[in-house]
């Protein structure tokens, strides 16, 4: 797809440039959006979280009184000065179908609302990449028959002020509730629903047997920080600057252009994330990382600034944060090699282990070298809802691979010894011969390593390296790799060393 000797900048960029041509481009205007009587997340077909106080809001004259009622319970609230309105309904019995009247200067009912798990799905093109484009897709798009799983997708939008309301479109489905069917799940966005999400959704209905509400808001090719709001982004010096000058430009906007370029810092924090706070949420999925793949140690810092601003807005506490870890991609090094994809896998692993409820899928194994928008979203479909119900809903199974978590020196010095988590059952490797291991002495130079399995560890030498230091396993865009568990979980890539790789300059 790439020549090989296009440098990793390049390389990162021209990648991102080539997902954004891959999609339409939204023309976005409005600094202001119309501010509904009731917010437009809310209509019939909806899903609400269960066990939470759900809220419900909206807009009407300052001072004016509203209602709203379901099941035998009714809630008032009085519009403040900007006439927004809120109110905070009692936990619902799981299940459904409700009704709800809204009552003040207009009446609005809604009905067939469910009540169960609502899941933010949310990303660039990996997470947007629709069913119709997934493994099996004719199938999957007729079997999709799942009237407890209810669809949402908020439409492309760019904006430079947090919005207050989602766009809505009767032709693609877009800022409205569906039921879950072989025609809803096909029609709009890229070739239709999130694959990712639905699949998620679909394998958690199944386990969990409730109602899944999945809100879909993603847009490819873009990066973290245009998801991140402009107060969580000003804490960090990378960031400021460009802070600044949005800041500037919306206090006055001769002083620079507004426009509908998706990768810019907050603009679709603004647009596409600020418009569905507070609504009541289980937690959230994560597919991105291609995009920030050339900035891998700002990342480390930007994902868990966006996850922390995330659950700051919403206000409930450390919801669930799942994340999808990026798959193999592009051809495979004949040598060990430093690589800016190994990096941005090592941040995202790093912001798992280090943010509580925060979830790894490793999808290290089931991408395609020739396509940046692997096929097989079934099975991470299948991984994040693993994660998901061991952290979100208290199952005490296997839910990720063997992680690293620490080395000691074997066979007088010339072997290291490498212990994971993770490894219930025991270890295997899937072939004959354990594979994507390399080793490194003090000069920091690595060579393939012959790894054997013995329980529990690892055990890794080389010939060529007398005096082991440091070993890396599938450290690469594209390993060679075949560490997994028996719950047949891969490995996530990582090193046992910490020195600079070739992101750890770049802003």
């Amino acid at each position: 797809m790439y020549g090989t000797k296009i440098g990793f900048k390049a390389r990162y960029v021209l990648t991102a440039v080539l997902m954004l041509q891959s999609f339409s481009i939204v023309t976005v205007h409005a600094q202001t959006d119309a501010k509904p009587f009731v917010s437009k997340m809310f209509n019939s077909g909806m899903v609400l979280q269960r066990k939470v106080s759900d809220p419900v809001w909206g807009w009407t004259a300052p001072g004016q009184k509203v209602s709203v009622s379901i099941d035998r319970q009714t809630k008032d609230a009085t519009a403040g000065s900007d006439g927004k309105w809120m109110v905070k309904l009692k936990p619902l019995p799981v299940g459904g179908p409700y009704k709800m009247e809204i009552t003040g200067a207009q009446t609005v009912t809604f009905d067939n609302i469910l009540v169960g798990d609502v899941w933010i799905c949310s990303g660039q093109s990996n997470m947007e990449m629709g069913i119709g484009n997934a493994n099996d897709a004719q199938k999957e798009i007729t079997d999709a028959d799942y009237p407890q799983i209810r669809l949402f997708t908020v439409a492309k939008k760019v904006a430079y002020e947090p919005q207050t309301s989602v766009q809505v479109s009767d032709k693609d489905l877009m800022g409205q509730w569906s039921v879950c069917t072989p025609q809803s799940v096909k029609t709009g966005g890229w070739n239709g629903f999130t694959a990712v999400g639905y699949f998620f959704g679909r394998q958690l209905y199944l386990d969990e047997n409730v109602p899944i509400g999945l809100i879909h808001t993603s847009w490819g090719g873009t990066i973290a920080e245009a998801w991140t709001s402009a107060e969580a982004l000003q804490a960090l010096p990378d960031f400021k600057p460009t802070v600044d000058k949005l800041t500037e430009i919306k206090a006055n906007p001769k002083s620079g252009k507004q426009d509908n370029n998706p990768n810019v810092a907050t603009v679709l924090y603004d647009g596409m994330i600020a418009p569905i706070i507070p609504y009541g949420i289980k937690g959230a999925i994560w597919y991105q990382g291609e995009s920030n793949a050339g900035r891998a140690y700002q990342y480390r810092t930007l994902l868990p600034t966006m996850i922390k601003d995330w659950r700051s807005r919403w206000g409930v506490g450390e919801f669930p944060f799942i994340i999808v870890q990026l798959a193999n991609f592009q051809k495979s090094a004949p040598e060990p090699m430093e690589d800016a994809w190994a990096e941005l896998r090592e941040a995202q692993s790093m912001t798992a282990q280090t943010l509580p409820k925060t979830g790894i899928a490793v999808t290290i194994d089931i991408g395609d070298a020739a396509d940046i928008h692997p096929k097989d979203k079934q099975t991470v479909g299948k991984r994040l809802a693993l994660s998901a119900e061991a952290m979100a809903y208290g199952k005490k199974i296997e839910y990720s691979g063997p992680a690293y978590k620490s080395m000691s020196m074997e066979e007088g010095g010339k072997a290291i010894k490498l212990s994971f988590d993770h490894t219930k059952g025991g270890l295997e490797a899937k072939g004959d011969k354990l594979t994507g291991f390399a080793i490194a002495g003090e000069d920091r130079k690595f060579f393939w390593a012959d790894a054997v399995i013995a329980g529990n560890s690892v055990v890794v030498s080389s010939a060529k390296v007398p005096n082991p230091v440091a070993v890396r396993y599938a450290w690469h865009i594209n390993p060679v790799c075949n560490l997994y568990n028996k719950s047949g979980l891969p490995a996530s890539p990582f090193r046992t060393d910490d020195w600079p790789g070739v992101t750890v300059n770049n802003k």
